[in-house]
């Protein structure tokens, strides 16, 4: 109690958003729009996904602070996190039936060290909280370290992750995957391939915001 009280007094609480005072939560009413507009079909083999708001804008500076940090003490940006997990909570909450499972989309190793943490796991972690679903981040893993999609097209999107995850033991039958960011969808179906081999039946799928790509 009182490390909340410290808190709200050196980081009052706001809107994420407009900066408006709130009452504890990350976005205030005004702010909390419905989830972005409908996503195009997953591909195979996710059979639904969701995406809490479209990247771009205000939400793309929200999410590059939650994603990139700054180092040392500039860095802790609670604001940041609040808001992209508010936006996941929202995707979360328009896939409907909990899961067996809350999967992060794992990273690298390398690119693990060299970030510090993983935003996926951030995010899983609170949706699989919110849902009551077990916290699963050890079941999926990156054994190859693929080059940034930012550049790529939809083809060398698929190409780039193809066999990049494999899962570490069995999958339970329903799981959600859940992601920062999603585009194309590419990652997203190579991890849920790999669950899928391992067990899963239904992999559904989340993030935080939606970049449509580029034509």
């Amino acid at each position: 109690m009182l490390l909340r009280e410290l808190l709200d007094f050196f980081l009052p609480p706001i809107c994420g958003s407009c900066g408006a005072a709130t009452s504890g939560a990350p976005l205030c009413p005004r702010c909390d729009e419905p989830p972005c507009d409908p996503l195009p079909a997953p591909p195979r083999p996710l059979i639904e996904w969701r995406a809490g708001v479209t990247y771009d804008g205000n939400a793309a500076d929200w999410v590059q602070r939650f994603k990139y940090p700054q180092p040392g003490l500039r860095g802790l940006d609670p604001a940041a996190d609040g808001v992209a997990i508010a936006w996941a909570l929202r995707a979360a909450r328009a896939l409907g039936r909990a899961p067996d499972a809350v999967v992060p989309v794992a990273l690298h190793a390398r690119r693990l060290r060299e970030r510090g943490f993983s935003p996926p796991a951030v995010l899983a972690r609170a949706v699989a909280r919110e849902v009551g679903a077990r916290f699963a981040p050890a079941l999926l893993e990156r054994v190859r370290d693929t080059v940034s999609q930012t550049a790529l097209n939809r083809a060398a999107r698929r190409h780039n992750v193809a066999g990049a995850f494999r899962a570490r033991g069995r999958a339970p039958a329903h799981v959600w995957l859940v992601d920062d960011v999603v585009t194309s969808g590419a990652t997203l179906a190579s991890a849920a391939r790999a669950l899928r081999r391992a067990g899963a039946r239904e992999v559904r799928a989340l993030a935080a915001a939606y970049r449509p790509l580029a034509r």
